[in-house]
């Protein structure tokens, strides 16, 4: 009997000991893999009871302290004294330039921005890593606009997240209104209400009712757009320049620049450019990207104007373009890099620095609470919310992707000869849309 109850009893033991191993092995599972990225159900909480790891990160900063605040950068490094900021300035075409040269040679920052376009290439060439995890896993989406996700691609990655927002409002020259006699646009206005008040604001030889811009973000792409065309697919593989609508919006501004109701490269450049044009009452109506407020107010000071959201389209939809220029993580960085380097976009997206970029006037932030701060700034333009309203309305990219830097440049090729009347509309939309095919083809 004694014998009997032995071996039960070790039995019991045996099973005890087996139940104790297997349960010390799922808290080991649970608490164990690598920090940061990879671990989107990671708590910061664990993390905390933790000493913080000593790391570098290398911080590419193109146009240095002009283009990112000097505050955010600062506040990261003393909130972060785990964290050796070494960082890496230049003015921004060299800092481009050496980039390029950096990432063959494997020596490149942990983290810099450059412009969207650029960021959905390096992801295309396995240059970017995908934050799209570091997102779900810390941040709200919730609580920026959609412009958070500016880098994104149609198969879901998030190649970068914006360092800045840039979209465009329709800017009118008060003086010039009231001296014609003529009503102050409204939210309301369509792009044919543009062309006729342009039409009847202009003065030949004296005064342009608009500045026709040829360029992508202020000419012929919001044209496109808004006649209910586009560059290209929702895919953004296939070219859409010989769709009858795109053809109608580059015909639309074109008409007007040849015309002589929205003003001539010549024109412009015999009164210094287009925002001195528009400032000194010689147009009356312009594009204007909301970086130009700060340039405008240091040389035109007392110029009375204001903006109003871009007009309607043929839709009654409203489309916004956006330059957005966007921070990139290296993707070949050590993972403790990574892992600093997240922590300086979760900084950077924070409400704190998000207050600072709106502050500073020369971009847009992308979290909503720092966009409500614009509401009570009152430098010009006074209606701040024509650019911001505008975007949570339809804010649009410019049809940006990995080749886009090379098809771009393709279509503005043909545009300016569309606008000196070298090529017929028709017969250049047929020449884009052949040379931005095959781009896209040899990019696929």
């Amino acid at each position: 009997m004694k014998r009997r109850f032995n071996v039960v009893s070790l039995l019991l033991l045996a099973i005890l000991v087996l139940l104790s191993a297997c349960s010390s092995s799922k808290n080991e599972e649970a608490s164990s893999g690598p920090s940061g990225s990879n671990q989107p159900g990671s708590s910061s909480a664990e993390a905390s009871q933790k000493p913080a790891k000593q790391v570098t990160l290398k911080l590419g900063l193109p146009g240095s302290y002009d283009v990112t605040s000097k505050e955010i950068v600062d506040g990261f490094i003393q909130t972060h004294p785990n964290i050796k900021v070494e960082i890496q300035e230049a003015p921004w075409g060299d800092f481009t330039s050496k980039i390029s040269t950096q990432i063959a040679g494997n020596t490149a920052p942990d983290i810099w921005l450059q412009e969207n376009a650029a960021i959905l290439g390096y992801g295309k060439r396995g240059v970017a890593e995908d934050l799209s995890q570091y997102i779900e896993r810390d941040l709200n989406a919730g609580d920026y606009i959609d412009a958070l996700f500016a880098a994104k691609t149609p198969e879901g990655q998030v190649w970068g997240v914006p360092h800045g927002i840039n979209p465009i409002a329709l800017a009118y020259n008060e003086d010039v209104f009231k001296q014609a006699g003529v009503a102050l646009p409204t939210d309301d206005w369509t792009y044919q209400d543009l062309i006729d008040n342009a039409k009847q604001l202009t003065v030949k030889d004296q005064r342009y009712g608009f500045v026709g811009s040829s360029s992508i973000t202020t000419g012929w792409f919001p044209w496109i757009k808004q006649a209910g065309g586009s560059a290209l697919d929702e895919s953004l593989t296939k070219a859409n320049f010989d769709d009858s609508a795109t053809i109608n919006g580059l015909s639309q501004l074109i008409a007007g620049i040849q015309d002589g109701y929205f003003t001539d490269a010549d024109f412009v450049k015999a009164n210094g450019g287009e925002m001195d044009t528009f400032a000194t009452g010689k147009a009356a109506l312009m594009f204007f990207q909301y970086s130009q407020q700060v340039a405008m107010s240091d040389k035109f000071p007392n110029a009375n104007w204001n903006v109003v959201k871009i007009p309607k389209s043929v839709d009654g939809k409203r489309y916004v373009p956006m330059v957005t220029n966007s921070w990139l993580i290296y993707s070949k960085a050590s993972q403790d890099a990574k892992d600093a380097a997240w922590e300086f976009l979760k900084y950077y997206l924070s409400e704190a620095s998000q207050a600072i970029v709106a502050k500073s006037g020369s971009t847009l932030p992308v979290r909503k609470t720092a966009l409500d701060l614009l509401q009570d700034v009152k430098t010009k333009p006074l209606n701040k919310a024509a650019f911001t309203d505008g975007i949570a309305e339809g804010g649009v990219t410019l049809d940006e992707n990995a080749s886009w830097s090379e098809w771009r440049l393709k279509v503005q090729q043909v545009v300016n000869e569309m606008v000196a009347g070298n090529v017929k509309v028709e017969e250049g939309a047929k020449q884009i849309q052949t040379e931005v095919q095959k781009v896209l083809d040899d990019n696929a």
